[in-house]
């Protein structure tokens, strides 16, 4: 199914919906193992620092636990892998019960099994025609290349591509890494792969000496080849090589931690597929992949495991493509209650995410997920911000999932005053009680000067109410006003465990 965004496991998407040899490029960016985690910052209107929520987008590092001992024995077990690439992850890691290997059970291991298995599917869903582009730095890129190598096969490797960008130096001790590498490998033979050249500009002094006429060679008295004549008819310029220099997105215009630039995306998918051809990326994050394809006139199939990312994916395309599916994302109240009650903690999370981002609101959620909500998110899980006569003012939202009482609304009424909000809004699962209703229509109203109106300065809205279309009573507002920037946050000392086990 193309244009099509899933939302979920990229491992299971991959297995549950997309068939054999039924894509034509994939390109993927999965989260580094750099010992960082990554939020978005979310910044208000008035840029004030009480008024920047953070929300973690993901966690770019693995750890070495249940999960990935049951997906090494699925790995081993299954038949879905070959032997080379089993035999290689044994050789690194050790067997999972037995003596360990170089890389033993470590983070790095983890990520390498959780790898491992997403390759494998990759391969299977590759036409015979296909290609993969693999983006990494330097922390993994290495042991990735040879599970690449493994299991699409070394002959099928085509290049190394250096993304060599700028940015501020960093460092003493050590060269600037100005770098992310891409591994790009076809699913069979160089002749059957579709590949279409693409061109570089002459260098200044070509340009100078030829122009742009095409140049045919010659030969000097010792045979050495030498531009020697031009002809009329004007050269495509010079074939691209593995060395692309391109601009990386600027902090302060990122909609999404480790975005990648839109040209970056273009070129890949113009070398690699062409028009009509099935473009998939299994961890789409903000959607450039998606985004390119639609401007290249590619289908396309998008999988990440955030509601934070399907949401701004779903902001991105829909102007362009207003058809496209999603699969996964609530549809109706049944699906809504399913996603909440899923993954306990996880869930709830992603519930609230998309209740938020329904509501046309900006998730608000504590720095570490692990910790409780009470006190860490301030007792609200996200907000609206408008513009009105007295500068930037507030809407906050509050999700519940589980049962109801007066008490949660009047919670919400004192987040709402010691906020300075000028309204709240209580959105449920369940439907409210009647003492709920009454409770929320005593609060003090909200006047607008601008508007020269009241709104109810508390609401309740159900999801069945969501779903027909009921939105937040208040003055009009838009997603641009809000400011969005994304930075990474270092982890506190003992807080990551070492990449190779010691």
């Amino acid at each position: 199914m193309t244009n099509t965004l899933y939302y979920g496991d990229n491992l299971e998407v991959l297995r549950k919906y997309i068939a054999d040899q039924s894509v034509d490029l994939v390109y993927l960016d999965p989260p580094f193992n750099s010992n960082r985690s990554y939020n978005v910052l979310f910044g208000g209107g008035d840029a004030k620092a009480e008024s920047k929520a953070q929300i973690r987008a993901f966690e770019d590092t693995w750890h070495w636990g249940e999960a990935a001992v049951a997906a090494f024995d699925d790995i081993i077990q299954s038949g879905r892998v070959n032997k080379p690439t089993i035999n290689l992850l044994r050789a690194l890691i050790g067997d999972p019960d037995e003596a360990e290997g170089p890389v033993g059970k470590s983070d790095l291991a983890a990520y390498l099994v959780m790898m491992t298995a997403r390759l494998a599917e990759l391969h299977r869903v590759l036409k015979p025609t296909g290609s993969l582009y693999l983006h990494c730095d330097p922390t993994a890129s290495h042991y990735l290349k040879l599970i690449l190598d493994n299991v699409f096969g070394p002959d099928n490797f085509q290049n190394e591509i250096i993304w060599h960008y700028r940015k501020w130096p960093s460092g003493k001790y050590s060269f600037q890494r100005n770098h992310d590498v891409i591994f790009f490998y076809s699913r069979s033979g160089s002749n059957q792969r579709t590949f279409n050249q693409l061109y570089m500009e002459r260098a200044a002094s070509t340009l100078k000496r030829f122009g742009k006429a095409k140049i045919v060679s010659g030969h000097d008295e010792t045979g050495r080849r030498i531009p020697s004549q031009t002809e009329e008819q004007e050269s495509e310029g010079v074939r691209q090589d593995d060395v692309w220099d391109i601009g990386r997105v600027p902090p302060v215009k990122q909609l999404y931690p480790t975005q990648k630039p839109l040209t970056l995306l273009e070129r890949i998918i113009s070398a690699s597929s062409n028009p009509g051809d099935v473009v998939l990326d299994p961890f789409c994050g903000c959607g450039t992949t998606i985004e390119a394809a639609e401007k290249l006139g590619r289908q396309w199939i998008g999988i990440d495991i955030t509601s934070l990312a399907i949401g701004v994916i779903t902001d991105r395309i829909k102007k362009s493509n207003p058809n496209f599916q999603i699969i996964g994302w609530p549809k109706d109240t049944v699906s809504a209650a399913m996603m909440a009650h899923a993954n306990a903690l996880q869930g709830r999370y992603d519930f609230q995410d998309w209740a938020v981002w329904m509501l046309d609101g900006l998730p608000n959620r504590p720095a570490s997920a692990g910790k409780s909500k009470m006190g860490a998110d301030g007792g609200y899980d996200g907000y609206i911000t408008f513009y009105d006569s007295n500068g930037y003012r507030d809407v906050l939202i509050s999700v519940k999932s589980g049962k109801l009482k007066p008490d949660d609304v009047r919670a919400l009424g004192n987040v709402v005053q010691r906020k300075g909000a000028a309204i709240g809004v209580l959105l449920t699962l369940e439907p409210p009680s009647k003492e709920m209703l009454k409770e929320a229509q005593q609060a003090p109203r909200y006047y607008s000067e601008t508007w020269n109106r009241y709104y109810p300065g508390l609401q309740i809205i159900t999801v069945d109410q969501l779903f027909a279309g009921v939105r937040v009573d208040m003055p009009p507002h838009s997603k641009a006003q809000m400011t969005r920037q994304a930075q990474p946050i270092e982890r506190t000392p003992g807080e990551q465990m070492p990449l190779i086990g010691s």
